[in-house]
């Protein structure tokens, strides 16, 4: 049994937005003051295991503060990473989170010339146990992050400058240790058994008034499904569609149409297929794992929502179900009414591919046709 071998080609870093690296200092409009690079490490001996090291550098002259999930961790609470393996995408496999705002408590501080520095372990969000040529990217958008002077982290479009690396090129060569240990981690995060089926859904934790609830949640959300889906075969091109998925094509259109017609066959499963999990005590809405199918873990921020409506109850079923490879497969791009129109608007193709968007056409709060 061997070790697999890695190659690492040396990467150094990037600024995303920035007119030039020398001049990453001046605070103007198109400079992204955070410079991040990446490096393998190498396992017991010279194997690798799928760690690598990220460092975030503040280079201005003022202390950025930016929500603390948007930072590298040994815990990742979102798809902090692009992976590809000979070419083909590697699916995340870590938790998907809906946030509402972020509060005071959420934000790290890196004053000028701050460097943050974390290990992550990739074999714990991506499959790294077959042999092959991999890519691996960090590539988070920077979404509420700030500049001590008052000026926010945005691109000239209005949409969130990005914390990016330059591409680790890792050449994985045997799978007997990281095949191991990918066992174990598939083990652990298997869905248990067990549960309460009410009216052909499976409840976990959750007691009888939240179960009651969380019926109600489910029946509107079906509601919300089957109208976007008829809205959308039904070939209506209005402000509804263009303010939350952009301008029309053809292509973009049956996109769109064939996200709602899996996320209405999802949420019309009636024999215990969708699961909703109320152990969650942690201040977001809801989360899940995109590649387990169909449990959907609710949090405190859900029990406050209103049932239906911006933000609601049976609005979150529906972005969490998005989420689902087997359904969607969306990402958390950007959160909230005004970072989701703006993203229809400059950059369509990543308002299909977030979750947000997929909520608020089918709550459609305000109406629009």
């Amino acid at each position: 049994m061997k070790n697999p071998v890695v190659h690492a080609l040396a990467t150094g870093a990037v600024l995303v937005g920035a007119i030039a690296a020398t001049n990453a200092a001046l605070p103007d409009a198109t400079t992204n003051p955070l410079r991040v690079s990446m490096v393998a490490l190498p396992g017991n001996g010279s194997g690798f295991l799928g760690a690598v090291e990220v460092t975030v550098t503040n280079t201005s002259r003022h202390t950025v503060r930016l929500p603390q999930w948007q930072l590298p961790s040994e815990s990742p609470e979102a798809r902090q990473f692009t992976v590809a393996r000979d070419g083909e995408p590697v699916p995340y496999e870590g938790p998907l989170i809906k946030r509402g705002l972020p509060q005071a408590s959420d934000f790290a501080i890196l004053r000028p010339g701050e460097t943050r520095r974390a290990v992550v372990d990739l074999t714990a969000t991506y499959d790294l146990a077959r042999s092959g040529d991999y890519l691996v990217t960090f590539n988070m958008p920077l979404q509420h992050a700030s500049l001590s002077n008052g000026r926010m982290l945005r691109q000239g479009n209005g949409l969130p400058m990005t914390a990016r690396s330059e591409t680790l090129r890792l050449w994985v060569d045997g799978n007997d240790q990281l095949g191991a240990q990918r066992t174990e981690a598939v083990n652990a995060k298997k869905p248990g058994a067990g549960g309460t089926v009410v009216n052909g859904v499976t409840y976990k934790s959750c007691s009888t008034t939240q179960i009651d609830t969380l019926g109600s949640a489910i029946s509107s959300a079906r509601g919300y499904s089957e109208n976007g889906k008829g809205y959308l075969n039904a070939g209506t091109v209005g402000a509804r569609y263009s303010t939350w998925f952009g301008a029309y094509t053809s292509q973009r259109y049956t996109t769109a149409r064939q996200h709602f017609a899996a996320i209405d066959t999802a949420m019309d499963q009636g024999n215990g297929e969708v699961t909703i999990n109320c152990g969650c005590n942690q201040s977001y809405y809801a989360y899940v794992y995109p590649t387990r199918p169909y449990e959907i873990f609710v949090c405190r921020a859900f029990w406050n929502a209103p049932l239906t409506g911006t933000d609601s109850k049976a609005g979150t079923l529906i972005h969490e179900m998005s989420h689902f490879n087997a359904v969607a497969g969306t990402d958390d791009v950007v959160y909230g009414q005004t970072g989701a129109r703006n993203l229809a608007a400059t950059n369509p193709a990543a308002a299909l591919d977030n979750a947000d968007n997929h909520e608020y056409f089918a709550e459609n709060t305000p109406a629009q046709n």
